[in-house]
């Protein structure tokens, strides 16, 4: 059995961050009023009061959901990851 060996013996091995700021964003944009862009994000709880919200006020609150689809989207990959995935910011 041969050993797999790193390309350099000093590189670091890279942490692949799994980015969902596209898909995030367009289901913002499309489903917002439904919040599923915040349960893809795993806010579980921001996205029920999400759908609640849009139920209550018959889609109204959908506007929520479609602004930060395209907030999402206008961020940096890194910037998004940083605040949404690390940072864990659930609104806006």
């Amino acid at each position: 059995m041969e050993e797999t060996k790193p390309e350099s013996w000093n590189t670091p091995p890279t942490v692949r961050q799994e980015n969902k700021k596209v898909l995030a964003g367009v289901l913002g944009i499309i489903f917002g009023y439904l919040g599923i862009h915040k349960f893809v994000l795993g806010y579980t709880q921001e996205g029920i009061i999400q759908l609640v919200l849009s139920i209550v006020t018959c889609g109204i609150a959908g506007i929520i959901g479609f602004v930060e689809g395209i907030i999402y989207l206008t961020k940096s990959d890194e910037d998004f990851y940083q605040t949404y995935q690390v940072g864990k910011k659930g609104w806006f």
